[in-house]
C-alpha cells in the first residue's frame, strides 16, 4: 500500500507541477510571434510564484493541509490549475490576461507542492527525509518537464501548454488513487496560533532560516539558467544553435536535480538532514561562482558547470521540509511546511523577476555570482541547527 500510495503521488506531482516552468520553457518561442517587453517577460514567470504565495499563506492561515483530505485538495487545485493554465492559449502574449492566468495557477499550485509533501510525511518517520526527497524530485521533474516538451513539439509553444495542461488534470484525478500513511494527523480545529511556532520554536526557526538561503537562489537559477546560457553559448556558436542547446542543457540540469532528490535522501537519513543541506549548499554556491567564472567559455565547459549546479541547487529543499516537520507538532506540520514555502517563494518572486533586470543592467556573470550569498546564508542557519 505504500508503495502504490507514494508511486502514484510521485506520478501526479511530476504531472500537475509541469505546469510552473511553460512560461520559461515557451519563451523563445512566443518572442517570434509576439513583441514582449522584458518586464512582461519576467512577469510571466514570477506571476505563478506570487500565485502560490499567496495561495500558500491562505492555506497555511486557514491550516487547509491539516483540516481537510489532502488528496482532495490536491485534487482540486491540480485540476484547477490545468483548467486556468489553458487560458494562455486564448490571451494575447504577454499580456494582462496571460499574466493572470500565471498568477492563478500559481495559487492553485499551492494546493499541490505543499500537500503533497503532507500526505508524504505521513508514510513515515525513519524513512522520512527519502520521502520528503522523492516528492521534491517528481516535482523538479515535473518543472523540467516543459523544455523537454518544448523540444519535442519545436517552434509551437501552443502543443507545450496544451500538455502540460492537460497532464495536471490526469494529476489531480490520479492523486484520488492515493492512500493516506499510518502517520498521518488531521487538526481536529482552526488554530491560527500554530503560525507563531514558526517563531517561537527555534528549529523550525532556523530550518525556515536555512530554506530561505537555498531558495535565494533556486527559482532564479531555474527559470533563468535557460536564457544565461545562451548567452554564453552564443559567445561561441550560432544563435540558433546555443538556444538549442541552452534548453537540452536546462532541461538535463535541472532533471539531473530531480533525480538527486531521492538519493540525499536516503543519505540524510542516515547521516542527518542537517549535514545534507550544508553538503548541497556548499556546491551549489561553488557551482554559481564557476559559472559566472567560467561565462562564455567552452560551451562544454559551461554545461558541466550548470550540470553540477542542477544536481546541487534542489536535494536540499526536501531536507529543509523534512526538518520541519520533523520538528513540528504532527497535527500542525502540513501548515508549517505550507508556510515555509510560502515564505521561500515571496523571497523568489522578487529573484526571478530582478534576476533579468540586473542581467541586462551589470551582465549575467555578476548576477551569477550574486546567487551563491543564498547558499553562504543556509548554511551559517543550519551550523546554528546542529549546535542544537
Amino acid at each position: 500500500m505504500k508503495f502504490r500510495s507514494i508511486t502514484l503521488l510521485l506520478v501526479a506531482e511530476v504531472a500537475a507541477m509541469s505546469l510552473w516552468f511553460v512560461s520559461a520553457a515557451i519563451l523563445p518561442d512566443m518572442l517570434r510571434e509576439a513583441d514582449v517587453s522584458p518586464l512582461r517577460q519576467a512577469a510571466l514567470t514570477s506571476a505563478v510564484g506570487a500565485g502560490f504565495v499567496i495561495g500558500a499563506l491562505l492555506s497555511a492561515i486557514l491550516g487547509v493541509a491539516d483540516r481537510f483530505d489532502p488528496r482532495r485538495v490536491f485534487s482540486v487545485s491540480a485540476i484547477g490549475a490545468g483548467i486556468l493554465s489553458l487560458g494562455l492559449l486564448f490571451a494575447a502574449p504577454g499580456g494582462g490576461l496571460a499574466i493572470a492566468s500565471r498568477f492563478l495557477t500559481g495559487a492553485l499550485l499551492a494546493g499541490v507542492y505543499p500537500v503533497g509533501m503532507k500526505i508524504a510525511v505521513g508514510w513515515g518517520k525513519e524513512d522520512r527525509g527519502f520521502l520528503v526527497g522523492a516528492l521534491v524530485g517528481a516535482l523538479t521533474l515535473g518543472t523540467a518537464a516543459p523544455h523537454l516538451i518544448a523540444l519535442s513539439g519545436g517552434s509551437d509553444w501552443r502543443l507545450t501548454v496544451t500538455v502540460a495542461s492537460i497532464a495536471s488534470i490526469g494529476a489531480g484525478l490520479l492523486c484520488l488513487l492515493v492512500s493516506l500513511g499510518p502517520h498521518h494527523s488531521i487538526a481536529a480545529r482552526f488554530d491560527a496560533s500554530v503560525i507563531a511556532t514558526a517563531w517561537t520554536n527555534r528549529r523550525v526557526r532556523l530550518a525556515y532560516a536555512g530554506y530561505l538561503g537555498h531558495m535565494w537562489e533556486l527559482y532564479a537559477m531555474w527559470a533563468w539558467i535557460a536564457a544565461a546560457a545562451t548567452v554564453s553559448y552564443s559567445a561561441t556558436m550560432a544563435a540558433a544553435d546555443a538556444e538549442w542547446f541552452s534548453r537540452v542543457t536546462t532541461f538535463i540540469a535541472i532533471a539531473a536535480g530531480g533525480i538527486a532528490c531521492a538519493f540525499a535522501g536516503r543519505i540524510a537519513d542516515r547521516i542527518g538532514k542537517a549535514e545534507i543541506t550544508i553538503i548541497a549548499m556548499a556546491v551549489s554556491g561553488i557551482s554559481a561562482l564557476a559559472v559566472a567564472a567560467t561565462f562564455g567559455g567552452p560551451p562544454w565547459l559551461t554545461f558541466l558547470l550548470i550540470l553540477a549546479w542542477g544536481i546541487s541547487v534542489i536535494p536540499d529543499s526536501a531536507q529543509f521540509s523534512a526538518l520541519v516537520a520533523d520538528a513540528s507538532p504532527p497535527d500542525q506540520a502540513g501548515s508549517l511546511m505550507t508556510l515555509q514555502t510560502a515564505l521561500g517563494f515571496t523571497l523568489t518572486f522578487f529573484t526571478v523577476q530582478l534576476t533579468p533586470v540586473l542581467a541586462s543592467m551589470f551582465g549575467w556573470p555578476l548576477v551569477l555570482a550574486g546567487l551563491a550569498l543564498g547558499p553562504a546564508f543556509g548554511i551559517a542557519a543550519m551550523l546554528r541547527l546542529r549546535s542544537i
